[in-house]
């Protein structure tokens, strides 16, 4: 068996384009501090430059690459794509010494491009306004893809797409808008802006300045969880309006983007119909009727909440208090109104639960998704048939089309990989003497890119207290998580490196 050749050419010039784009953004995050005068114009701007020229560079000195990219090369490309926008996104940090620490910078920048949301500050407010605005662009940059979006430059650069995103996605299915996949991508990222800006509006309308406005649209269309405030989104506790806005986005961006889009086109059937759609609904609802109603007969919620816990009533709080920390925590954006953890035991039981749904495929949310899990529980049920009728075909219909045995074994698979992930996460985290229930509410939040853990690490808390290596192994899993597994550890077999 002998080693592959690889297109090496090809590769580090997708990655200098990507360097580029992260230098345009550090610049965007440059001009943000100018305009607020907070005193570091001058460091931001010289980590956008850095960056930018050595993405130039790079991209010079490979130039005259050979134009085709094949399968490996294109997973190669995303998980060294996420790890290189990573490792440049630190310098905001670090030139500003904001984070001084680059262990804790590259945790907090992986948070970011992952959406996970987990952060080590001790005290976001003091932070420059610039680097605020950075730390959230990285998270709206994530949230869509990193490579989604080059995926509109490439056609320039006369490199095809579709390895790429095949890499990027490797979800049960591809429902494209468009057949050419550049025109899917813009499309996406259109309605991605849309939503974007709708919410910035609407949240500045509400009654937030125009900075915490827009950070906290680009958090939670990115299903990211980054805030502004050291309360999170409970500092808006006395705004009921402004929480039901984010609450509406955040269960948008955890909706089937390619569903926004048949939307726009009229197409509402397609919507309705939509067997994803109808479970992500239900999940919703039915999670935040049970939490709503403990939280209202058996939780304290004056001491659960961060402040100004009671506005509309206590029904009201109760029942806003549970669907957004549903919604948060299903479509793994983070964001905080109050302490769930110490509602009642059931309740936290119940929200580490809801941390290995995810919410739907072609969303900007992390997690198992909910069409693997009703995948698995249709298969689940048709079991029971075959082992009655041994001799009968009975495949998985998804949307009133049968579902390939190769879809259900990959889903399948998936899923065993997933619970595999967690439970060696958990082990390893136990290593740096950290106890039980922080150790597995790490592991669940790191892989699916949720945010806020359990016990020491809770919605309350940070990761400050991490030890470093825990600091570094929350960042792999971060990483795997957000690239749907396959796409990384595929990377770390031998077989992957070898012709046959």
């Amino acid at each position: 068996m002998s080693r592959i050749r690889l297109n090496h050419k090809i590769i580090f010039h997708f990655l200098g384009l990507l360097l580029l784009f992260n230098g345009g953004f550090m610049l965007i995050a440059t001009l943000i501090s100018l305009i607020y005068q907070d005193g570091v114009t001058l460091q931001l701007f010289l980590a956008g430059f850095v960056t930018l020229i050595i993405g130039a560079l790079v991209m010079y000195r490979t130039q005259n690459h050979r134009k085709e990219m094949n399968k490996r090369e294109g997973y190669i490309v995303v998980a060294f794509g996420w790890i290189v926008m990573s490792l440049s996104g630190t310098l905001p940090y670090l030139v500003t010494e904001s984070i001084p620490s680059f262990t804790d910078a590259f945790f907090e920048t992986m948070s970011g491009y992952t959406t996970t949301g987990s952060s080590i500050l001790n005290d976001i407010e003091i932070i420059p306004k610039g680097v605020l605005f950075w730390r959230s662009l990285t998270q709206w940059i994530g949230g869509m893809g990193i490579i989604v979006l080059a995926i509109a430059i490439l056609p320039l650069l006369g490199v095809g797409g579709m390895q790429l995103f095949a890499a990027e996605a490797p979800g049960p299915v591809g429902d494209k808008l468009h057949p050419r996949i550049t025109d899917t991508a813009k499309r996406l990222w259109l309605i991605y802006v849309g939503y974007t800006v709708a919410e910035t509006i609407l949240l500045k309308v509400a009654g937030m300045s125009f900075f915490d406005a827009i950070n906290h649209s680009l958090s939670t269309l990115s299903s990211g969880g980054f805030s502004t405030k050291n309360a999170s989104v409970a500092y808006w506790n006395d705004h009921p309006i402004i929480q039901y806005i984010i609450i509406f986005f955040m269960f948008l961006a955890g909706t089937n983007f390619v569903l926004s889009y048949y939307l726009f086109k009229g197409k509402v059937s397609k919507i309705i119909h939509d067997e994803e759609f109808k479970l992500y609904f239900r999940f919703v609802a039915v999670f935040t009727i049970i939490a709503s109603v403990l939280i209202y007969f058996r939780a304290d919620i004056s001491q659960s909440s961060i402040i100004h816990p009671m506005i509309w009533g206590e029904g009201e709080s109760a029942l806003r208090h549970a669907l957004f920390q549903v919604v948060s925590v299903i479509t793994t954006t983070g964001f905080i109104t109050a302490d769930y953890t110490v509602w009642t035991p059931f309740l936290t039981v119940f929200f580490f639960g809801l941390m290995f749904l995810g919410g739907s495929a072609g969303s900007t949310a992390g997690g198992v998704k909910v069409m693997r899990q009703l995948i698995l529980i249709k298969n689940s049920f048709l079991e029971f048939k075959r082992a009655l009728h041994p001799n009968a075909i009975i495949p998985v219909r998804y949307n009133e089309k049968s579902v390939s045995r190769e879809i259900v074994f990959n889903v399948l698979g998936f899923f065993i990989l997933y619970m595999l992930s967690f439970i060696v996460g958990a082990l390893v985290f136990s290593m740096f003497e950290i106890d039980f229930v922080s150790a597995v509410g790490l592991s669940a939040t790191s892989l699916g890119n949720i945010g806020p853990a359990l016990g020491n690490f809770g919605p309350v808390h940070n990761f400050a207290a991490l030890p470093e290596l825990g600091k570094w192994w929350a960042s792999f899993l971060m990483l795997i998580g957000r690239l749907e597994l396959f796409t990384v550890l595929i990377l770390m077999t031998p077989f992957f490196w070898r012709n046959r």
